[in-house]
């Protein structure tokens, strides 16, 4: 039997699932915590620089889901400074970093869709 399926549940940090896979996409599930994650992926970047790459994200879900992040271990927060303006940089930590292969071939994935069958749009 493989191990996704071995039990009647698996559990991780006191939350129960399923199977792995379900396990899996609580983690980086959902319309946003994939691209943050690949957009931390060769670089360590501040909340603004996050923000601009990803304009059509709303401020709030980007806390949330970089909270939600951090965490689950995948991402961590440095603050800087003690006094605003304040430097908070989010990073990829070395969990978060098993998870390149698959950003990888997701991203792979992805431009082979865009090339068979979608178009590059550009706003002015």
């Amino acid at each position: 039997m493989q191990a996704e399926c071995a039990g009647d549940a698996v559990k991780l940090n006191g939350r129960e699932y399923p199977c792995t896979v379900s396990l899996a996409m609580d983690l980086v599930g959902g319309k946003w915590k994939t691209v943050i994650l690949y957009h931390l992926k060769e670089t360590s970047k501040r909340y603004s620089e996050l923000r601009r790459e990803m304009p059509d994200i709303t401020e709030m879900t980007l806390s949330l889901q970089l909270k939600q992040l951090e965490k689950d271990g995948l991402v961590s927060r440095a603050v800087y400074g003690e006094k605003p303006p304040i430097k908070v940089i989010y990073q990829l930590t070395d969990f978060g970093k098993t998870f390149i292969p698959v950003l990888d071939a997701v991203t792979a994935w992805g431009n082979f869709i865009l090339k068979e069958k979608g178009e590059v749009v550009y706003r002015s």
